[in-house]
């Protein structure tokens, strides 16, 4: 569930109170596809473009990008449906995409034979929509049909239509599709002729976060109106939502409604009844394993006498839970540097990945008739970053992606039982990697406590303060950053002369839930001092200097970048705040930020907005405060995180006096960019933003 909370929103108009217009006279920039609002974006857009485009390796940059987006030995990464391997591509013929099949046999091959599925760009073109993939969600273990989300211009919300894996067409109207027009949607595969939907269904059907709150089963043939209401949840929960947890032959129809991003309630459904599950109401269910249910604790668990660990993965058999009488085992549980960044279920294995300060191992868990558990580590360099995907509950192969800062991917196709692995995939090095070195290092915060950051580096590297160097950072939600191969970056930012930097601090997940808890609500400062002690520890070892440091974040990061430059605006002589939350006194009140409460706390709860309004960006602009030149980017068709934001922060800073760029892409939904030019384009521009002020 918070896995798709975090990349569900919904588009909505935005209420604006007579109150707020008198303290806000920005609000009308909130009016997202105004007219009067698209002119201001236009012409902000182009000052911003004619600036930084005027930099002279500008063109150097977008080639760059181009060649790098386009090419075509990258990994062409795929999930197995059935007897065929699927992927999607993007390439200079195929702008907005590609989805494409192969076999096994092929895939190995280093030029396979590729059968495309549905082409988005063709699609797009006969219907006339700027149509954007957002996924295939295939009925398992059947695998002939599958539901197709498309979105107009990038947006989260998506028309979702049924298709048919063995026609390779869109299931015709005949044959009763299921279908959902454009909405925030949960579509789930019960059987091949019911589904459970949220949707919106008209009033008062979704949440004040913008989701679904009911839950229907709804059957093929009769209209979306008879479906059969299955679970209806609060008003002011953030969603609610039904699937189907599979383990051989035995299947667990669950209902979830989260309350708030970080705690659900959880139910069977059976026999048209709905039994909710004894557990805590902050753990996740990570799966269902030989009759057992598996779930993550995010706090402490005592238990018939027994205390389990937080950050832990506890088990219980699934009968014994839906008649309330759990007898929780522990799977595996954290230790002072190591947490739980990935569980998957194969055929006959549990496989854990492991995080041990920021870097990966991969094990496999398999229990003996006793009811121990043996566990062996997979052969993996741990001094890099491991993803498994592919995983599925028919089969023991999947595949292994590793990768580091200067090592490009490799992905390997991996045995659960044999515990081998087979390289068939392996990117290309794409900028001279061999030149550079990554390093380690732990910075103290003002609390005292110990925050890891890597660094990449020349290794010829002059400690003399003067390195353009580029921190980025997100610290929230739980999501861990770890090192991973960008040719982009090396390409356009260390073959250039810059450091690059990434920040491991407190509100991400690097050290398990603690370390995301620590920096929640009244606690979110926390979050900023870690970032501030990085940059200090970065000027102290001379890397580099506050003329040459700039700093870099995206939505919660975002957030970041602008408490970042509010509260120490002589510490970094760039910014790049991408697709942000700035205005905390209204971010619950615009789109999706009602489900961010968790995180952030309840503006509206005088309390709550005294901690809340000191890293409320909009609101700690001071006057007469010399700032550095930030540069702000969003995306008109953002319907997560509402493009006023940054709007509103750029227009506030200019009636300040304050020298300050926006770019806008008319298209591209959170993500910031649509298709393979703009995502070159935007890039580019902001490698370049970087260069003019750093260098």
């Amino acid at each position: 569930m918070r896995n798709q909370l975090l990349s569900m929103c919904v588009l909505g108009a935005v209420t604006v109170a007579h109150a707020s217009a008198e303290e806000d006279k920005y609000l009308w920039l909130e009016d997202v596809e105004g007219a009067k609002q698209m002119e201001w974006v236009k012409q902000q857009n182009g000052l911003s473009a004619k600036e930084i485009k005027a930099y002279e390796g500008f063109d150097t940059l977008v080639s760059n990008s181009l060649s790098i987006l386009n090419d075509k030995e990258r990994i062409p990464y795929a999930s197995r449906i059935g007897d065929y391997l699927y992927n999607f591509w993007k390439d200079e013929n195929h702008v907005r995409g590609i989805y494409r099949r192969t076999t096994m046999e092929e895939y190995q091959k280093a030029s396979p034979k590729w059968e495309t599925v549905l082409d988005i760009d063709k699609l797009g073109k006969d219907e006339g929509v700027n149509w954007v993939y957002k996924g295939f969600n295939c009925r398992y273990p059947e695998n002939d049909r599958c539901f197709v989300s498309l979105s107009r211009g990038g947006a989260d919300a998506t028309e979702t239509r049924e298709f048919d894996l063995n026609t390779l067409s869109f299931v015709e109207q005949q044959s009763q599709p299921f279908f959902l027009a454009e909405a925030k949607s949960s579509l789930s595969w019960i059987d091949k002729d019911n589904v459970f939907v949220g949707t919106d269904f008209g009033d008062n059907s979704m949440t004040d976060s913008g989701y679904p709150k009911i839950v229907k089963q709804w059957q093929r043939g009769t209209p979306l109106s008879s479906a059969k209401t299955v679970f209806t949840g609060a008003q002011s929960s953030v969603a609610a939502s039904g699937y189907v947890l599979f383990d051989g032959d035995n299947t667990l129809e669950v209902v979830t409604e989260a309350l708030t991003f970080y705690t659900a309630d959880h139910y069977v459904y059976r026999n048209g009844k709905l039994t909710q599950l004894p557990l805590p109401k902050d753990a996740d269910i990570k799966g269902f394993f030989n009759g057992q249910l598996y779930v993550e604790l995010k706090s402490d668990l005592q238990h018939k006498g027994k205390q389990f660990k937080q950050g832990s993965i506890i088990y219980t058999p699934v009968e014994q839970l839906i008649a309330q009488k759990p007898t929780f085992s522990t799977l595996v549980e954290p230790s002072a540097t190591a947490s739980i960044s990935q569980v998957s279920f194969t055929k006959s294995a549990i496989l854990v990945t492991w995080l041990d300060n920021v870097k990966g191992k991969l094990v496999r868990y398999t229990q003996a008739k006793d009811g121990q558990w043996k566990s062996m580590q997979a052969p993996f360099d741990p001094n890099g970053t491991i993803s498994v995907f592919d995983v599925e509950r028919d089969s023991d192969e999947f595949f292994v992606n590793f990768t580091s800062f200067l090592e490009p991917s490799s992905l390997y196709s991996f045995n659960a039982v044999t515990m081998k692995a087979e390289k068939v995939k392996g990117m290309k090095q794409q900028f001279a990697a061999d030149k550079f070195e990554t390093k380690q290092y732990f910075a103290t915060s003002k609390d005292g406590t110990k925050v890891p950051y890597f660094v990449v580096m020349a290794k010829d590297l002059k400690l003399d303060g003067s390195n353009p160097t580029l921190l980025y950072g997100y610290g929230g939600f739980e999501v861990s950053l770890r090192p991973y191969y960008s040719a982009t970056i090396g390409k356009n930012w260390l073959e250039q002369g810059g450091v690059y930097v990434l920040a491991n601090i407190r509100g991400g997940g690097e050290y398990g839930p603690a370390w995301h808890q620590a920096a929640l609500k009244q606690n979110r400062h926390k979050a900023y001092e870690d970032f501030e002690a990085i940059a200090e520890d970065l000027i102290a070892r001379k890397i580099t200097s506050s003329e040459h440091l700039g700093i870099q974040g995206g939505s919660n990061g975002g957030l970041l970048m602008g408490a970042a430059f509010t509260r120490r605006p002589e510490l970094y002589n760039a910014v790049v705040c991408q697709v942000p939350l700035l205005d905390m006194k209204r971010y619950s009140k615009l789109l999706a930020g009602a489900s961010w409460m968790g995180e952030y706390g309840d503006p509206d709860i005088p309390e709550q907005w005294d901690y809340i309004k000191t890293f409320s960006p909009y609101h700690n602009l001071k006057a007469n405060t010399h700032y550095p030149k930030v540069f702000f980017t969003t995306s008109t068709r953002d319907d997560r995180v509402h493009p006023g934001h940054a709007r509103k922060m750029v227009a506030k800073m200019e009636g300040m006096g304050i020298d300050v760029l926006y770019y806008e892409n008319i298209e591209g939904g959170h993500a910031g960019a649509a298709d393979n030019n703009q995502v070159a384009e935007l890039s580019s521009m902001v490698y370049a933003y970087l260069m003019q002020q750093l260098k």
